[in-house]
């Protein structure tokens, strides 16, 4: 589903970038453009990508010393 019509930036194009290790949204929008042109996606853009990385953060390994 695109969430980002300007840069045609999809759902799956953000949950890629979080898995690849994007830690904040600014960091996302550098990667893929999204939300840097009209911002109508920016809500629908950022819940996105806070699921993915609640996802990504989930799936680590637990480390202990």
């Amino acid at each position: 589903m695109y969430i980002c019509m300007c840069n045609a930036v999809t759902d799956h194009d953000i949950r890629r970038e979080a898995a690849a290790g994007v830690q904040t949204f600014a960091e996302l929008q550098a990667r893929t453009g999204c939300s840097d042109c009209c911002g109508s996606c920016d809500s629908e853009a950022r819940a996105t990508f806070d699921q993915a990385r609640s996802q990504v953060i989930c799936q680590l390994p637990l480390v202990s010393a």
